[in-house]
């Protein structure tokens, strides 16, 4: 497999797990910071948009994944791809810290 493929699959795990917490408010009912907001990503958007932001984050995670090796069962792109959830979770955990402070 091309280098492209690992690409695909990092980025798949990264869509993927940013899904996770905009549909997780969203089906609460929660607003949670979104690109949309204002400021983008500082500002709360609705559930309904978050339940939006989630399902296209879903449709280009499942996109990347069919184009890498991770469905294949390649181990490497599987350990990419957890790169890729590993990387932006531990990212927006730092960005999102401050979001309930005043």
């Amino acid at each position: 497999m091309h280098g492209y493929g690992y690409v695909a699959a990092f980025f798949a795990g990264a869509f993927l797990a940013n899904a996770l917490p905009h549909l997780v408010h969203g089906m609460s009912g929660d607003r949670f910071p979104s690109p949309f907001a204002r400021p983008p990503g500082r500002g709360l958007s609705s559930p309904t948009l978050n339940v939006v932001w989630a399902l296209v984050n879903i449709a280009i995670g499942y996109a990347l994944l069919r184009l890498s090796p991770v469905l294949a069962g390649s181990e490497a792109a599987l350990g990419t791809c957890f790169a890729g959830v590993a990387a932006i979770s531990l990212y927006l955990s730092r960005r999102f810290a401050t979001k309930h402070r005043a």
